[in-house]
């Protein structure tokens, strides 16, 4: 595959893939009994409204005893990837999530003036070009259900990778009242890290809140909602990549969908 032109990479870069924000989103009357859970990932500019599936990952559930499972049922959509699971009445919380999708390649160049980019790893980048970008994307989306009462076994670190760990538990959390998480990559916290939430209100057509926290010393931050709704959490992190990626970084995105109830 040849180096493509500036014009070709301004038209891929408005994909909705590379440019939009990943979600995993649960639907489903769950009660004490457990119940059907339908899920939707994909990426969006709003959310909830999905524009491109999220695709070539493994999606996982951890149960409320920390046992890994496979959704019963995963179906790969134009413009999301929808996967259901039923629920059993074993009390306690429920993690889901996408799993770690590679995507995208972002390599862009200029040599003798002129700026090419490639997304072939064959195509090798010109030995004295100026690099303007050269990194691929990471991917991961995440959400919990809770069968009952809550527990906390789903919600512990993997210690891998970039995650948001909830201190208050976030199928438990009630306007007014503070949801304090912190920010890990490879299970150590990352300080000064930015994370954006912003409000689902694709139910609504209103503009949407968006609210930028700063995680302290510690990796933690707070955040308090005013409103009975539903969020989105996002959070960002650049990386070294292995020789044998191909690519100088890795840009790690993680996203959290999580709800405040009414007092």
């Amino acid at each position: 595959m040849k180096a493509l032109s500036v014009g070709l990479l301004l038209a891929l870069a408005a994909l909705p893939v590379q440019a939009h924000t990943p979600y995993l989103h649960a639907k489903g009357e769950i009660g004490q009994n457990g119940g059907l859970v339908s899920l939707e990932a994909s990426f969006a500019e709003k959310f909830f409204i999905p524009e491109a599936a999220f695709d070539q990952s493994e999606f996982r559930l951890t149960a409320p005893d920390g046992k890994q499972l496979a959704p019963d049922r995963v179906e790969v959509w134009k413009a999301r990837t929808l996967a259901e699971h039923r629920l059993d009445a074993t009390p306690g919380t429920w993690r889901f999530s996408t799993g770690k999708r590679y995507g995208a390649l972002f390599r862009t160049w200029e040599i003798n003036g002129k700026r090419e980019s490639s997304r072939d790893l064959a195509v090798k980048i010109p030995e004295g070009a100026k690099i303007i970008s050269n990194f691929q994307s990471v991917t991961l989306a995440e959400t919990y259900l809770t069968v009952g009462a809550p527990n906390r076994t789903a919600l512990a670190a993997r210690g891998e990778g970039l995650e948001i760990v909830a201190i208050d538990h976030p199928t438990d959390l009630y306007v007014g009242e503070p949801f304090r998480f912190t920010v890990l990559f490879d299970g150590k916290p990352l300080a000064g890290q930015k994370v954006e939430i912003t409000e689902a209100v694709s139910d609504t057509g209103n503009t949407p809140q968006v609210v930028t926290l700063t995680t302290d010393a510690e990796g933690q931050a707070s955040f308090r909602s005013e409103r009975a709704t539903r969020w989105l959490a996002l959070t960002r992190h650049r990386t070294p990549a292995p020789p044998s990626s191909g690519v100088a970084e890795y840009s790690h995105s993680y996203t959290l969908t999580f709800r405040t109830l009414a007092q």
